[in-house]
């Protein structure tokens, strides 16, 4: 007994010790999307917050494909050692219900570490399309039954998923044209060929402020600090409409315990830095930065509810 005991200690010593001299190098943070969207963006952002205080680089890799399967898959079966990550969003709970077998289990494949930020979209259109509110967009699409397209970052992503609960709620058929990823989203949606986007407001912004697109709501329940004049959805029309992206940072399940208390200490100690919450209300996002246990259960109760919107929309992917 007493060697066990000593076997123990010794093992707790040594993930201790490799937790202290966490990290002795690169840390990967796959993106289970392309370059350009709100979850590249989010984690460009912590990445280098995350690199600057470590003093260790944290490298962004894009493995985008199936609506965040690919990647997510990849982190999924990665050494469980610290050295590669998962920083990705909302599609993280909705795929489970949106493919008949997903390649990961959320609950079970992954040690939540930290809810970085919550950020809505802001349902934009391009301006060749003639109209400036919901209301006149409900109108126009009631009159043009099946013609009026929305972009979305892949089948059953956050963007996807918001229109079809404003066709649902607002007895519409805008219909969905999946692009891989909402950087080419938002090609497409600049370009006019699909005129309508629930877009992350981390994109926005930018393209709103040069009138390359025109914003009609905001999917949050209340309004944003960064754009106080966007009114939200519930409030033009649609009451009880709410619907936001999530960012956040995960491990593969077996991590040591005690490297993901430290990257969860690094985390709210970034997003509760002054400077880090004005960059996020700037770019229309929420900080966040929980711990473990909290993130934990957003996973369980956004798993619930996503569940619950895509049956009754009847989305699906396969």
């Amino acid at each position: 007994m007493s060697r066990l005991i000593a076997l123990l200690c010794a093992c707790l010593l040594a993930l201790s010790a490799a937790a202290e001299s966490y990290p002795k190098g690169p840390v990967r943070m796959l993106v289970p999307f392309p370059p350009g969207g709100g979850v590249d963006a989010a984690g460009r952002l912590l990445a280098q917050a995350l690199t600057d205080s470590v003093g260790k680089p944290f490298v962004i890799e894009n493995r985008g494909g199936a609506n965040g399967n690919i990647g997510t898959e990849v982190a999924a079966r990665a050494t469980a050692d610290g050295y590669t990550l998962l920083f990705t969003g909302a599609g993280f709970v909705t795929n489970r219900s949106l493919y008949k077998k997903a390649p990961y289990d959320p609950l079970k494949d992954f040690e939540p570490i930290s809810l970085m930020a919550l950020g809505p979209n802001i349902l934009v259109v391009h301006p060749s399309l003639p109209v400036h509110t919901v209301q006149e967009l409900i109108a126009a699409a009631k009159a043009r039954p099946g013609e009026i397209g929305f972009a979305g970052s892949g089948s059953g992503s956050t963007p996807h998923l918001a229109g079809e609960l404003f066709n649902h709620m607002a007895g519409v058929q805008l219909v969905h044209v999946p692009y891989r990823g909402s950087g080419p989203a938002m090609i497409g949606l600049l370009a006019g060929d699909a005129p309508v986007m629930f877009l992350p407001a981390i994109n926005a912004g930018p393209h709103i402020a040069a009138g390359k697109l025109r914003a009609l709501a905001v999917t949050s329940r209340e309004r944003l600090a960064a754009f106080p004049d966007i009114p939200t959805v519930a409030e033009s029309g649609l009451p009880g409409y709410e619907s936001s992206q999530w960012y956040g940072l995960l491990a593969p399940v077996g991590t040591p315990r005690e490297i993901g208390d430290f990257l969860t200490g690094q985390i709210m100690r970034i997003m509760r830095a002054p400077e880090m919450k004005a960059r996020m209300t700037h770019d229309g996002l929420v900080a966040i930065g929980s711990t473990r246990e909290e993130f934990a259960a957003h996973i369980r109760s956004e798993l619930e509810k996503w569940a619950r919107v895509i049956r009754a929309s009847g989305a699906s992917v396969d």
